[in-house]
């Protein structure tokens, strides 16, 4: 079961995916996003998760909270399992 099966903390207001469309080290966050969109959608329908791809872009991550902080990781040559276990760190999913 994935670890984004849940509602996420109502301090978390939004999610930005940056990756390259093309480039193999984005391979592991697109997969990630193509597994794990509809269920982080489905458990949170109105958190805004936005996906941005880009030549050139390298992976990460950006999750904004409450008061206008804001946190990202940076997700480039990760696997789509480790993606997914950088995010929920990123997001405190336990």
């Amino acid at each position: 079961m994935s670890s984004f099966a849940k509602a996420f903390s109502p301090a978390l207001r939004e999610i930005r995916i940056l990756c390259c469309q093309s480039a193999q080290a984005s391979a592991g966050t697109r997969q990630f996003v193509v597994s794990e969109y509809p269920i982080i959608k489905k458990h949170n329908p109105d958190l805004p998760v936005m996906i941005r791809e880009a030549t050139g872009t390298p992976a990460r991550v950006f999750a904004r909270f409450e008061r206008g902080v804001e946190k990202h990781v940076e997700l480039d040559n990760l696997s789509s399992s480790e993606v997914a276990s950088k995010v929920a760190q990123l997001l405190s999913v336990s």
